[in-house]
């Protein structure tokens, strides 16, 4: 990998493994719509211009049905289910379970576009869902804590969302391939916030928010989100699909180390077990780690 794309590469990392940290900061004012609207909306502040700057005004205009619809998979409803989950579960859990995206998302390739996975990503998945059963079995409670929300029902959220991603990668490759990356991504933050801004007059927070949660929407629209696109899409370009995919393992190490700096979480060992099995699954369902193949008999 060129070095341009290892430090790509490790800013992806450590912005996306930001988003989780910046999600809690901001879902305490804003509330959970609130957050995730704010986030897509000064996301799309931040990308049309820079596709209208591209000259893409015109392929916009001619598949914009496609990218916003898009948008509500793999933007809006992600960005509010792990918006739920952080008021209840660490944000180092819920990365952790966001590195199944990729294992969700070979799950539905298979089913919808027939993308039969080998012996090696079948058992990949069935691994990888192995290690989401036992750090849930650990978590998953339906009693609520403190903050009024059962974890169970955030790990499920989580996991939810990455669903969203898995139909959603797939929805992209059918139905959006060959559009300028640019477009697909600003597109995609323009549905979504057309989506949830429709739901905002009757969740609106009962305050303005503060400075802090103000600068952490801002952040989690520009950096977590706009930046991070225009990082990934130029990954993918220099680098590959494979080794941009391959960010996913490497967030939860972000988000974790935040979470233990700047929000006292509490990391266990189980936690890290569970991890290391879902991403060995992850590794193993998307084809970045294969197993040996066997050698025709003499």
């Amino acid at each position: 990998m060129p070095f341009a794309s290892i430090v790509d590469f490790i800013a992806l990392a450590a912005i996306w493994g930001a988003s989780f940290m910046f999600m809690r900061f901001a879902v305490g004012d804003f509330g959970v719509l609130g957050t995730a609207a704010a986030r897509v909306a000064v996301a799309s502040a931040f990308l049309l211009p820079l596709m209208l700057v591209k000259g893409h005004a015109a392929t916009f205009r001619r598949e914009w049905w496609k990218v916003m619809g898009v948008g509500l998979l793999n933007s809006a409803l992600p960005f509010l289910l792990f918006a739920f989950a952080v008021v209840s579960i660490t944000t180092g859990l819920a990365s952790i379970l966001n590195a199944t995206a990729p294992l969700f998302g070979a799950l539905v390739a298979w089913i919808w576009l027939k993308d039969r996975p080998t012996g090696s990503r079948v058992l990949g998945l069935f691994v990888g869902f192995a290690g989401v059963a036992m750090l849930a079995w650990d978590k998953a409670t339906f009693r609520p804590d403190a903050s009024g929300v059962a974890p169970a029902w955030a790990i499920l959220a989580c996991l939810l969302a990455c669903v969203c991603y898995g139909l959603a990668a797939s929805a992209t490759k059918r139905y959006l391939t060959g559009l300028p990356p640019l477009v697909t991504a600003s597109g995609s933050q323009a549905g979504a916030t057309v989506g949830l801004g429709l739901l905002m007059p009757w969740f609106l927070p009962q305050q303005m928010p503060g400075t802090q949660a103000w600068a952490a929407a801002i952040v989690l629209g520009v950096l977590c989100t706009g930046v991070a696109y225009i990082l990934y899409f130029r990954l993918i370009e220099n680098a590959g699909p494979a080794r941009a995919l391959a960010v996913t393992f490497v967030i939860p190490v972000f988000a974790v180390l935040y979470g233990v700096l700047f929000l006292g979480e509490r990391v266990t060992a189980w936690m890290v077990l569970c991890g290391a099995v879902i991403v060995l699954g992850t590794a193993l369902s998307t084809g970045l780690l294969k197993l040996p193949a066997r050698r025709a008999p003499a």
